[in-house]
């Protein structure tokens, strides 16, 4: 009886061809898409899987399962997938199946029981209008409406190494920094998430609530400060929280947005641990704030001064990857077209082909928040299409077929940064993944 890899939530089974390979590379080698953003180098925890049958045919947890599995108490069924290498059937489960939940994985990291005092930024973004909206629509449009919020800004905040933290009714709340980071990626960050917000909020107006006859509008407050972070409450229900004045402060600042008529809102310990040559800001406020003694300088934002590759990037893809389906079918169209002879590559389901470049595009866009993961993260990639038959010369192929495929589908969405962003960021994924398989 021949020896397999069974992925219990596709119903699908691989053979085992080798010994030497990990779950991850076996995952790889079929095209099964499968999350490893530091390209499976034992940094990261995102290709865990969760081992139903077989468990006594894999090798011995390494140093680095060990210590991750003690730190984020995992039960013995969890292993890392890139670490993990089978000498016999294993049905498994892949546990982390989208690029946003990876970001949630920090909250494995918070102290339990007690609180830690962490720097971090603190988002707080506000509904405009709720009230008045839930008394003139049915139950049923608020739910979807508040829905359509939640998704479509909690993305940005998810794309930037954040935490979101709760929803509170209309309100969404961020954290950046749980788990360390420089104070002046942590405020960049969240500077970034709440541009983003208002890019999907317009988004989101443009398309889905359209129909409804109906504009929201936003409110975004930022503050940076030490606050107590940990998993609290009863022994029997801890939730990861996070205590302080500055989190109270955040939310007073976005309070102010409704006074200053502004979108958002910056604390002067935010645009101090940022460079200021590169934000731009408007008006400044030196305000009282509920529940302090002393008035606080606040300042309006309203963006970056240059092109910023990050938040160009993850500001067209919700758009871009509305019908993911679609958008690989144009571009392998547009690839086969350009070089015939690329085509013999793809003798597969051309489905799951698609489904596999949607899932790279959107993990590439993520990473670029954590870089030392993503150059990882190409440099296996750029190893394992060798292992497809990809060859060097098909790179510029790739590059002109994407670009193209992207401006198609953005159409009038798109502007002279977006394209400028694709071309550089396709140039570095590019050169990375061709430098570390054709070196």
């Amino acid at each position: 009886m021949t020896d397999k890899i069974t992925y219990s939530a596709i119903q699908r089974e691989v053979p085992l061809d080798s010994v030497s390979k990990s779950l991850l590379d076996i995952s790889i080698a079929n095209k099964i898409p499968h999350l490893h953003e530091c390209g499976g180098n034992g940094v990261c925890t995102t290709c865990r899987v969760r081992i139903l049958e077989g468990i006594q045919n894999l090798s011995p947890k390494t140093a680095f399962e060990i210590s991750s599995s003690h730190a984020r108490n995992w039960d013995p069924s969890i292993r890392l997938a890139c670490q993990a290498r089978p000498k016999g059937s294993v049905t498994l489960q892949r546990l982390i199946w989208s690029n946003g939940e990876v970001n949630n994985l920090q909250k494995e990291l918070a102290p339990t029981g007690r609180a830690e005092e962490r720097p971090i930024a603190i988002l707080f973004c506000d509904l405009r209008n709720f009230t008045s909206l839930s008394s003139k629509n049915h139950n049923f449009d608020i739910a979807y409406m508040l829905n359509k919020f939640y998704t479509a800004l909690g993305e940005p905040i998810l794309m930037n190494n954040g935490i979101i933290y709760q929803y509170v009714g209309d309100e969404i709340i961020g954290v950046f920094g749980t788990t360390g980071g420089t104070a002046k990626k942590n405020c960049e960050d969240a500077i970034r998430a709440a541009l983003g917000m208002q890019y999907a909020l317009e988004s989101l107006n443009r398309t889905d609530l359209k129909d409804i006859d109906i504009k929201l509008k936003s409110g975004i407050g930022i503050n940076f400060g030490t606050s107590f972070i940990g998993h609290l409450g009863h022994p029997t229900h801890k939730q990861f929280s996070v205590i302080g004045d500055p989190v109270n402060v955040a939310s007073r600042i976005q309070n102010e947005t409704k006074a200053t008529q502004t979108d958002i809102l910056i604390s002067d310990t935010v645009l101090d641990n940022v460079d200021r040559d590169t934000v731009e800001t408007g008006k400044t406020f030196l305000n009282k704030l509920a529940g302090k003694d002393d008035p606080l300088y606040l300042h309006e934002l309203v963006g970056f001064k240059d092109m910023d590759l990050q938040l160009e990037l993850q500001s067209s893809m919700s758009e871009m990857l509305e019908d993911e389906e679609e958008f690989a079918r144009i571009f392998y169209n547009k690839v086969f077209a350009i070089a015939p002879q690329v085509r013999a590559l793809f003798r597969n389901n051309m489905t799951e082909q698609g489904r596999l470049l949607t899932h790279m595009l959107g993990g590439i866009v993520y990473s670029l928040s954590r870089p030392e993961h993503l150059k990882k993260g190409l440099a296996k990639l750029g190893r394992s299409h060798v292992q497809y038959g990809v060859k060097a010369e098909y790179y510029p192929v790739v590059k002109q077929a994407m670009i193209e495929t992207i401006d198609e589908v953005l159409g009038e969405c798109k502007t002279e940064r977006t394209m400028e962003a694709w071309n550089t960021a396709l140039d570095f994924v590019i050169d990375t993944m061709k430098g570390h398989a054709h070196a």
